[in-house]
């Protein structure tokens, strides 16, 4: 495979995490956080209470595949400039 062969399924790949990080933070419950959440003093900034089963499961995954899409942007970036 060559390199215009590798862009091609680097792209393919960023297209299929975009559209799972879109879902994975979809599936994410709300929280009280952002502007809302400073204005009213939600209530797990008071408690400070981790994230556990499902949630903690979304977000460790969200991470993961935030990360895979870094790397493959960055990939990409590295293969259009050595097309050649």
């Amino acid at each position: 495979m060559g390199v215009k062969g590798m862009l091609a399924a680097a792209k393919i790949g960023l297209v299929v995490l975009s559209v799972l990080l879109i879902v994975v933070i979809l599936f994410q419950s709300g929280r009280s956080a952002g502007l809302s959440g400073v204005i009213t003093g939600g209530a797990e900034q008071v408690t400070n209470r981790r994230p556990k089963g499902w949630d903690s499961l979304l977000a460790k995954v969200t991470v993961l595949i935030a990360t895979l899409f870094l790397l493959i942007t960055l990939l990409i970036a590295y293969l259009g400039v050595h097309q050649g």
